[in-house]
């Protein structure tokens, strides 16, 4: 029990160590890049996480379920509350921050839909070309969601995960996933958000918490829901109002799992040598305070659901405004 007590210790005070002087805060799309080039180069994260860069999904109330398998079942459980399980195969779906294509793939194999995902890390479209079949419709390119290479209509359905925390502008972001969307055709994101904070500002607290959260994954800032929500309205891409869920309680022990991963599957960041030990322990604090965020009500995970109109684009004008509301 002694050895054990010492062993953790040890490994908390390492990465803690690690955390404080190796931050990597957001500075430019590039810097997103290089963080990701990095992360699928060395194959840790693929290692644990397997094909699907982003949480999974629990239940409600949440039960106990395999890792992996639950970040399959996100993927399903996304289709069916963003209603795309009623849609016929060859459907157009743009993935928007892809990583290395699990969601992608599941898109295509599972429901028959023509997918396209972008992402803006060359390694990552790299190992998601690797990972695809020939025979499944998935392609994959560097593209930018915040200047999006496709022409206005060119997608049934645009899909999102966890991307926008390492968008700068978000109502940019909002305006080009509905810009490329085909009229009638739905738009469907999950995504890391804080609470609102225009009426509670932040506390004393919460404040260092979500500033840590934003430097050590290269995010520039979190929206709220209803935040993003009035952002993807304000476009005037919107038919009718956008459908909100919160999905924290679904996804929360995710992570938890994370870490819990590392101890009973110690081969995976011992086969990568000392950098792999490094690189796994420094990322525990994040993980410890991202389930700190999301346990407490400071983080929120936001599900939102639109239909792109028939109308034309807001002016930049409705645009600014909404933008100066939510700030």
């Amino acid at each position: 029990m002694t050895l054990i007590f010492g062993l953790t210790l040890t490994l908390f005070i390492v990465s803690l160590i690690l955390y404080l002087s190796s931050a990597r805060k957001y500075q430019s799309s590039d810097s997103v890049a290089n963080s990701y080039d990095q992360w699928t180069e060395d194959g840790i994260l693929e290692y644990y996480w397997g094909e699907h860069i982003h949480l999974g999904h629990y239940g409600s109330p949440p039960e106990s379920k395999d890792f992996l398998q639950a970040k399959e079942d996100f993927v399903h459980e996304m289709v069916r509350w963003g209603g795309l399980d009623k849609l016929p195969p060859g459907t157009t779906v743009l993935d928007v921050g892809c990583g290395i294509g699990g969601s992608s793939r599941l898109l295509a194999k599972n429901y028959g839909f023509s997918v396209t995902g972008i992402t803006i890390s060359p390694q990552q479209v790299k190992r998601a070309q690797e990972l695809t079949p020939p025979d499944l419709d998935a392609k994959f390119a560097l593209d930018d969601a915040l200047a999006l290479s496709f022409a206005d209509r060119s997608f049934d359905v645009v899909w999102s995960i966890e991307a926008g925390p390492h968008m700068p502008d978000k109502a940019q972001f909002a305006q080009e996933l509905l810009r490329v969307l085909k009229p009638g055709g739905i738009l469907v994101v999950a995504d890391w958000n804080q609470r609102d904070d225009r009426q509670t500002p932040l506390n004393g607290w919460e404040r260092p918490v979500m500033q840590q959260l934003l430097e050590q994954w290269s995010h520039p800032a979190f929206s709220s829901i209803e935040g993003f929500s009035e952002l993807l309205e304000s476009t005037g891409l919107v038919e009718g109002t956008v459908t909100t869920d919160d999905w924290t309680e679904q996804t929360l022990p995710s992570w938890i799992d994370t870490i819990w991963q590392g101890i009973i599957r110690p081969q995976g960041w011992m086969q990568f040598g000392v950098s792999g030990f490094i690189k796994s322990v420094r990322e525990v604090p994040t993980i410890l305070l991202m389930r700190l965020a999301f346990g407490v009500g400071l983080c929120r995970f936001g599900m939102f659901r639109a239909i792109r109109s028939h109308g034309e684009p807001a002016s930049k004008h409705q645009v600014a405004a909404t933008v100066a509301q939510n700030s």
